[in-house]
């Protein structure tokens, strides 16, 4: 065996057990109603619809509910696929619920996962069977088409499934898989629909199904059921369905496959067992979440919050990010919060917003923003923190139409304040969190111009026996290590080579251009003049000379300190506040710091080697604003032209403990 043909097999078993721990999210089918309304009117009573169909899919696996009100009535109904375990419909329900509020203010919305159904209509659908206008098939196969023999079996095999699977249904409530000589097949009627209505359902879509031959696998969407057959197995428990003579050739097909490839499979079980648990993990995670935050003091209601931001006005908007928008709110005890709120449109919106919810939850420190609590039951989910008055501090330094120029004393306060928050993640509380993004947009400033470091987004934690994070990379240009950016390697010394950059920023008053062509990065320019002790003329010209010299001198060694490209030269955030905080402590000379050469730049050297390096890199333009959170998206973004435009990096992340 050429090792093409040995690569492609680990492609092909990884793929196949990767599917087998999915909990079958792939959209099949979505439908938006034409008929629409004011969004002020059917959003409030989707999310009381919310509230009661989600409590009911955590505790049955489906749930209908009706709401009415003067203005309109609004149905619903979610449904898991009988053979889904209980976590995995939690996960597929929470997917459709995230991806159906595309419809509105539309009047009505289904969606087809190949998991679970959702629906939510202006009128009484539950005992609906069949719908002329909406009933469809989706004969998409990413397994490509039978023809010749192959197709003549499919044929007979598929439709003497679909048959048994028509039957054996109606007959066990509304439901049934087998696998029949290759081909695997589930039959699923709504928990609404009658047994003659599941008859009638599951007869027109074993119809219109056997219109898919020769496609490999196909679905029939209908109003009061679903109906697949496939020649992959997609099932995760299905009932036996197969003759004695198929049994045997299973067998005699297992003995074979062991024998020829168990050293295959044993390389390819270590890397799909990693990433199972990944996946695993992600799902354990939005099963917490969904089971417990209604009994936890993190549960804000989606309407309160709704009223409390007058409806999400624009009035009220104090920030736009890549993934939502935040909002100033006044909830009814008079408190002011921050409302952020969140469109996800990835699959790693759980992960992510896992980490905002409980890896920060109960974490207290007058340097990090405080998350208050969360909403899951609305249209969109929404996060709660409390509210930060000055906004972030890019705009005191790069903003054009600056809010007011930073004095000497404020800057080094917020030097200060900014390591002692990173320092407290690291070492003070039970778990080291490692933030991953820290820059001027994600420092936020209080009414005494306090910093406050926000977005936990693409932080991460791990045990102290562990000494990195092997991780795909996520972050920002500029402010990213070194070696993280070329090994994925993470350590918290990934976050001190940020704030080494963010310190420079605050100091001199201008970003890190590590790509700029036509001059030097930040870091080349203040190491020159360090050199040459020189290095206060590095300071902002705003601060027209009124600073402490020996004490800014002190500032921008701690930058450059920070910045080395040798992970063991860069000092801990506790070194780093005893730098800044005690006089009488002795830190050492820096060395030359990981800046680019900008001659290279010029002829394109570095940026090839960046882009070669990092395919399948996402890079997002993104609005630096308060409370922003970064997460993936399927294409590039641009924000609106501003001063406070950052290059984001992400990549899709594979985690491994070292």
């Amino acid at each position: 065996m050429n090792f093409f043909n040995f690569s492609f097999l680990i492609l092909l078993v990884n793929f196949t057990l990767i599917c087998k721990a999915d909990p079958r999210i792939s959209e099949a089918g979505l439908v938006c109603g034409t008929n629409r309304t004011l969004p002020a009117i059917i959003i409030p009573e989707f999310v009381k619809l919310m509230e009661v169909v989600s409590q009911r899919v955590t505790d049955h696996d489906w749930g209908n509910h009706n709401v009415t009100s003067p203005n309109i009535s609004i149905y619903a109904l979610a449904n898991c696929y009988e053979d889904l375990p209980h976590k995995d419909c939690l996960s597929c329900y929470a997917a459709s619920r995230t991806r159906l509020p595309r419809c509105l203010p539309g009047k009505s919305g289904r969606i087809y996962l190949d998991g679970c159904f959702f629906r939510y209509d202006y009128y009484n659908f539950f005992n609906e069977t069949t719908d002329a206008a909406e009933d469809k098939v989706n004969c998409t196969s990413i397994i490509g088409m039978a023809n010749g023999q192959e197709l003549t079996t499919l044929r007979a095999t598929a439709g003497d499934l679909i048959e048994k699977l028509t039957g054996t249904a109606e007959a066990n409530g509304g439901y049934a898989a087998a696998h029949l000589k290759g081909v695997y097949g589930l039959a699923q009627c709504w928990k609404t629909v009658s047994k003659k209505g599941c008859r009638v359902c599951l007869d027109k879509a074993s119809r219109d199904i056997k219109g898919c031959f020769p496609s490999r696998d196909a679905r029939a969407l209908m109003a009061g059921c679903y109906l697949r057959y496939s020649t992959q197995n997609f099932l995760n428990h299905p009932n036996e369905g197969s003759s004695s003579g198929e049994s045997k050739g299973v067998i005699v097909a297992i003995v074979l496959g062991v024998t020829a490839f168990t050293m295959l499979a044993l390389s390819v079980a270590y890397t799909a067992r990693k990433r199972s648990l990944t996946r695993k993990r992600a799902r354990i995670n939005l099963g917490k979440i969904l089971s417990s935050y209604n009994r936890s003091s993190l549960n804000y209601k989606y309407e309160n919050l709704e009223k409390a931001t007058d409806y999400f006005d624009p009035s009220t908007k104090v920030g736009q990010g890549g993934n939502g928008s935040v909002y100033k709110g006044t909830l009814p005890n008079g408190k002011v919060v921050a409302v952020k709120r969140l469109f996800f449109n990835t699959r790693q919106w759980v992960d992510e917003f896992f980490n905002e919810v409980n890896l920060i939850n109960g974490i207290e420190h007058k340097n990090l923003v405080k998350l208050l609590g969360c909403s899951i039951e609305g249209p969109e989910s929404l996060l709660v923190y409390e509210f930060v008055t000055n906004k972030s501090l890019d705009q005191y330094l790069f903003d054009k139409n600056k809010v007011k120029i930073l004095s000497w004393e404020e800057r080094f306060r917020i030097i200060v304040g900014t390591a002692e928050g990173i320092d407290f993640l690291h070492g003070g509380s039970a778990i080291r969190i490692i933030h991953r993004d820290i820059k001027s947009s994600n420092v936020l400033l209080d009414e005494n111009l306090e910093a406050k470091i926000a977005d936990f987004g693409l932080a991460r934690c791990f045990a102290a026996d562990k000494t990195h994070l092997s991780t795909g990379i996520a972050g920002t240009l500029g402010y990213m290590a070194p070696e993280y950016l070329v090994k994925g390697q993470l350590t918290e010394k990934a976050d001190v080579y940020s704030y080494g950059v963010l310190v420079l920023e605050i100091v001199c008053g201008r970003k890190n251009i590590a790509f700029a062509e036509d001059s030097g990065s930040l870091l080349q320019t203040v190491w020159k003049l360090y050199t040459t002790n020189q290095v206060t003329e590095a300071l902002d010209p705003l601060l027209k000379g009124d600073f402490p010299s020996e004490e800014a001198s002190k500032v921008l060694k701690v930058g450059l300190l920070c910045t080395q490209a040798s992970i063991a030269l860069r000092p801990s955030m506790s070194e780093v506040v005893k730098m800044l905080t005690c006089e009488d402590y002795q830190s050492p000379e820096p060395c030359q710091p990981p800046f680019l050469n900008s001659s290279l730049l010029g002829d394109g050297s570095i940026k090839t080697s960046i882009r070669s390096s990092v395919s399948n890199t996402l890079f997002k333009l993104d609005e630096a604003s308060s409370y922003t959170t970064t997460t993936g998206s399927s294409s590039m973004q641009s924000s609106s032209t501003g001063p406070h435009r950052s290059d984001e990096f992400l990549l899709k992340e594979s985690e491994n403990t070292k």
